[in-house]
C-alpha cells in the first residue's frame, strides 16, 4: 500500500514544535556545580590530558566511537536534482534519524557549500578527530566516486557513500536469493543494469564480486547501450563497455535473465520483459515510480521475480536494510574502513536471513500472514528486529577476518546483547500495533468529530488503512472544519445523532431498558442520547461500530460512564481500570491504575493486577509486575505497605505463572543490584519491572504526569482495561499522533474482542 503525502503534513510535520528532526541530548548529570565542574573546566581537562598523551583515547572519554557524520553537498538529492546543500538539510536529518533508530548510532548532519571535490576532501578530512565514521550522501557522479576513493586512502574511519553502496548490497542479496530460487547460477547469466549513475557503478562492480563476468554485463545510459565503439566515454563507464554488436535497450533484453533499473519511470515495456529469458529477474528501482508497473510485469510474465524500491510491493530494496547495521559493526570493531569484504559479509548476512523462520512480530509488523523465502520474500522486511543481531555481527567480523578492525570482539554472545539493549524493542511497539491493526482495520467511532485534532487523526487512520472512523457529531460543523482545513476524509461517514430519529429511538429504548431500575425515565433516556458518548457507545452496543473513542474535549469520569452503564465490563470481571504505556530511552513501562479506581481494597487491587498483566501480554511483552509502596517488602508499616502486601499474596496464588512482587519501592523495583544484594528473594531481582500498580489513585496519576512534563517520557493511554467491549479514552488535549496510536490499539482491541477476548 502506498502511503499518500501531502505538502502542507509534511511541511507540518518538520516544524511542530521544534523545527527539524533533531536534538542534541546530554548523557551525562548536569544537575551540580561539581557535575558542571566536571563536565567542563576544570575537569574537563583530565581527559583532554589523557588523549594528548594517547589519542585513541579519544574513544574512551567521547562520543566519538558511536558518532556518524551524514554529509552532503546536495547535489544529487533524492530525485531532486542539485537542490544545494541547505535545501539537502532535511534528507540528512532524516539519515542521521534512521541511524538512531535502526542502530542506536548518534549522527549529525553536515551539509557542506562545496562542489569542487578536491576542496570537498579537504574539508570532510578535517572532520576526521570528530567522528567515528562518514556517510556520504547525495553527491553526484562522477565527483562522487573520486571523492569516497580519495577520502578511503586519506581517513582511517569506515567511510561509505550510501548511494552507491547501500542499494549494491541490497539488491545483491536479492540477486542472490533470486537466482538460487531459479536455480540459476551468477556466473552464467546475462544482466542488463539500465542506468550508468553512481548506484549503477557500484552495483555493477559488487555483482563482479559476486561472480558476474564481465562479459556478461551491458550497461545502459540515457544514450543507449554502453559500447567500447562508443566516443566520449568518461572514465566511470570505459570499465562497463561492451564488445556486443547492440545499441539500444531493448536489443540488450533479449534472452537477458536479470534487468536491474536506476533509472526512470516506465522506461521498460511489457514487450521488453517478454523478450527477457525464462524466470525472468527485474529489479526496477528507480524512485517513487519504477521503470515499469509491478502489477503491469507480473501480468505480463508470470514467471517474474521482481523487486521495487517500494513499500507495498514485495522485495523492496530499502537501503535501510544496509547502512544503519554495517555501520554499526564497523564502528563496534573501530574499523578504519569499510572494505570489500565486509560489504559482501552483509550482502550473505541478508541472504541468509531471509531463509531463515520469519519471527511472529514480523507478522504483526506486517500484517501478513504467511512470509516465507520465495519468489515474493527475497530478503527480510526493514522492521525485522533480527538485522541488527545479523548484519552488524557479520560486518564486524568481515572487518577483523580482513584486518581492518582495531579493536575485535571476543564474546559474541555478550555482542549480541549490547547491540539488542542499543535499540531494543520497545520502540518499535507502536508500530506493531498499527501494523497489525492494518491487518483488519475496524469501525471506530469518535464521538468528538466537531474537533480538528479528530478530523485530522482520520484523515491519516483513513489515508493508512488503520481504520474506518466514523464521525459523530453536527455535520455542517464538520463538513466546515474539513474544507477548512484542506482534508479529503470522503470514505469517513459522518452521522449527526440529530438526523438519526429513528436510530435514536431505538437507542432511547434500550437505554431505558438497562437502567430504568436505576431511576431513569424515557424522557431521560432520550436526554441521554443527545449525548455523543453515550450514543457512540450505542453504536458499540449494538455492533453499528466496532469500538468508541473518546475524552479529547471531556474529564475522563464523564466520558467512561455512559459506556460503563450501556457496555459494561466483560464478563468474569468486577473492576475496570486505565493503564498508560511510559516509552522513554529505558525503555517501555506500563502503569495502572492511573485513572479509574480511586482507592482500590486489596481484592480490586489483585483484579487490576490481572488486568493489567493481561493488557501488557497483549502489547507481546511479558509482564514483570511490581505492586507499588513506600515500604519494601514490610521494612515499613501502615495501611499502604498491609494492603500491597496482601494484595501480592493473594495475586500470586491467583495468578501463579506471573512474574510478580511487592510491595516495593519503585526505585527499587527497578534496581536489580539492590534487589539482588539486600532483596535475593524477590521475584523482579534478576531483570526488574516493566508493569508498576499503584496502591491508589492519587500515586498513579501524579506518577504518569510527572513523567510525562518532566521525565521526558511518552505516554500512550489511558489504555481501558476489562470492557465487554472496545471503548478507549483519550487524554484531554491528546496530540493528533496520539488519538491515531488510541484508534489503533482501539482497532487491535476489537480483533481480539472479536476472538472472544479482552483487553
Amino acid at each position: 500500500m502506498s502511503i499518500k503525502i501531502r505538502k502542507q503534513d509534511a511541511l507540518n510535520y518538520h516544524t511542530q514544535g521544534q523545527p527539524g528532526k533533531l536534538e542534541v541530548v546530554p548523557t551525562k548529570m548536569l544537575s551540580t556545580q561539581l557535575d558542571l565542574a566536571l563536565a567542563y573546566s576544570p575537569g574537563v581537562a583530565e581527559p583532554c590530558k589523557e588523549i594528548a598523551a594517547n589519542k585513541d583515547d579519544v574513544y574512551k572519554y567521547t562520543a566519538k566511537g558511536n558518532l556518524v557524520a551524514v554529509i552532503s553537498n546536495g547535489t544529487a538529492v533524492l530525485g531532486l536534482g542539485n537542490i544545494g546543500p541547505e535545501a539537502s538539510k532535511p534528507v540528512m536529518e532524516g539519515k542521521a534519524v534512521l541511524f538512531k533508530k535502526y542502530a542506536g548510532i548518534d549522527s549529525f548532519d553536515i551539509e557542506i557549500d562545496e562542489e569542487d571535490p578536491d576542496e570537498f576532501i579537504k574539508i570532510v578530512k578535517s572532520l576526521e578527530p570528530t567522528f567515528g565514521g562518514i556517510n556520504l550522501e547525495d553527491i553526484k557522479a562522477p565527483e562522487c566516486f573520486k571523492i569516497e576513493t580519495v577520502l578511503r586512502e586519506k581517513m582511517n574511519i569506515p567511510i561509505m557513500h550510501d548511494d552507491q553502496h547501500g542499494t549494491a548490497i541490497i539488491s545483491s542479496a536479492a540477486l542472490l536469493n533470486a537466482l538460487e530460487i531459479i536455480g540459476k547460477k551468477i556466473q552464467d547469466i546475462v544482466l542488463v543494469v539500465n542506468g550508468a549513475g553512481a548506484a549503477a557503478v557500484s552495483c555493477t562492480k559488487l555483482y563482479f564480486a559476486l561472480g558476474l563476468k564481465k562479459e556478461n554485463l551491458i550497461m545502459c545510459d540515457s544514450k543507449g547501450v554502453i559500447t567500447k565503439k562508443r566516443e566520449g566515454l568518461d572514465e566511470s563507464k570505459k570499465e562497463f563497455a561492451t564488445d556486443r554488436k547492440i545499441t539500444t535497450l531493448q536489443e540488450a533484453l533479449k534472452g537477458a535473465d536479470v534487468f536491474v533499473g536506476l533509472s526512470i519511470a516506465d522506461i521498460l515495456k511489457p514487450e521488453d520483459v517478454l523478450a527477457m529469458a525464462k524466470d525472468p529477474i527485474v529489479f526496477a528501482l528507480a524512485n517513487p515510480n519504477p521503470e515499469i508497473d509491478y502489477d503491469l510485469a507480473k501480468k505480463t510474465r508470470p514467471d517474474l521475480i521482481m523487486g521495487t524500491g517500494r513499500s507495498d510491493h514485495p522485495n523492496q530494496v530499502n537501503n535501510v536494510l544496509g547502512f544503519p547495521y554495517i555501520f554499526r559493526g564497523a564502528l563496534d570493531v573501530r574499523a578504519t574502513e569499510i572494505n570489500e569484504e565486509m560489504k559482501l559479509a552483509a550482502v550473505h548476512a541478508l541472504a541468509n536471513l531471509a531463509k531463515e523462520p520469519v519471527p511472529d512480530i514480523v507478522f504483526q509488523a506486517y500484517g501478513i500472514d504467511r512470509i516465507q523465502f520465495g519468489r515474493e520474500y527475497l530478503i527480510p522486511k526493514p522492521l525485522d528486529p533480527r538485522l541488527i543481531t545479523t548484519v552488524s555481527p557479520a560486518v564486524a567480523k568481515a572487518a577483523m577476518d580482513s584486518g581492518m578492525a582495531r579493536l575485535p570482539i571476543t564474546d559474541w554472545g555478550k555482542y549480541h546483547q549490547e547491540l539488542l539493549k542499543r535499540v531494543g524493542i520497545d520502540p518499535k511497539l507502536t508500530s506493531r500495533i498499527i501494523d497489525l491493526a492494518k491487518k483488519k482495520p475496524k469501525h471506530i467511532v469518535f464521538a468528538e468529530a466537531d474537533h480538528p485534532k479528530i478530523l485530522k487523526a482520520a484523515q491519516i487512520l483513513q489515508d493508512e488503512k488503520i481504520a474506518y472512523p466514523i464521525l459523530l457529531g453536527n455535520r455542517q460543523d464538520i463538513e466546515r472544519l474539513i474544507q477548512e482545513h484542506g482534508l479529503d476524509i470522503s470514505e469517513c461517514k459522518i452521522i449527526d445523532p440529530r438526523e438519526e430519529q429513528e436510530r435514536s429511538e431505538k437507542y432511547a429504548q434500550a437505554y431505558h431498558a438497562k437502567r430504568s431500575r436505576k431511576g431513569i425515565t424515557m424522557k431521560d433516556a432520550h436526554r441521554q442520547m443527545r449525548d455523543r458518548n453515550a450514543f457512540g457507545a450505542m453504536m458499540v452496543e449494538f455492533g453499528e461500530a466496532d469500538a468508541l473513542v473518546s475524552g479529547l474535549t471531556k474529564d475522563y469520569p464523564k466520558t467512561i460512564l455512559p459506556s460503563l452503564q450501556i457496555i459494561g465490563m466483560a464478563e468474569g470481571v468486577n473492576r475496570v481500570a486505565g493503564m498508560y504505556i511510559i516509552m522513554n530511552k529505558k525503555g517501555t513501562f506500563f502503569f495502572a491504575d492511573c485513572t479509574v479506581n480511586v482507592d482500590p481494597n486489596v481484592d480490586e487491587l489483585v483484579e487490576i493486577i490481572g488486568l493489567a498483566a493481561r493488557g501488557v501480554k497483549f502489547f507481546d511483552v511479558e509482564p514483570r509486575v511490581a505492586v507499588l509502596s513506600y515500604s519494601n517488602f514490610g521494612s515499613s508499616k501502615g495501611a499502604v505497605p498491609e494492603k500491597t502486601m496482601k494484595a501480592v499474596k493473594l495475586a500470586k496464588a491467583k495468578y501463579p505463572e506471573l512474574i510478580l512482587d511487592g510491595d516495593i519501592q519503585a526505585n527499587v523495583a527497578f534496581d536489580t543490584d539492590i534487589q539482588r544484594e539486600i532483596y535475593p528473594f524477590s521475584a523482579l531481582a534478576k531483570e526488574g519491572a516493566n508493569t508498576l500498580i499503584f496502591p491508589n489513585l492519587t500515586a498513579g496519576n501524579i506518577a504518569y504526569k510527572l513523567l510525562i512534563e518532566i521525565g521526558g517520557a511518552e505516554a500512550i493511554g489511558p489504555i481501558l482495561l476489562g470492557m465487554k467491549k472496545p471503548v478507549h479514552v483519550l487524554q484531554l488535549g491528546s496530540s493528533i499522533r496520539d488519538i491515531v496510536n488510541m484508534a489503533a490499539i482501539a482497532v487491535v482491541d476489537a480483533q481480539l474482542h472479536e476472538m472472544d477476548g479482552h483487553l
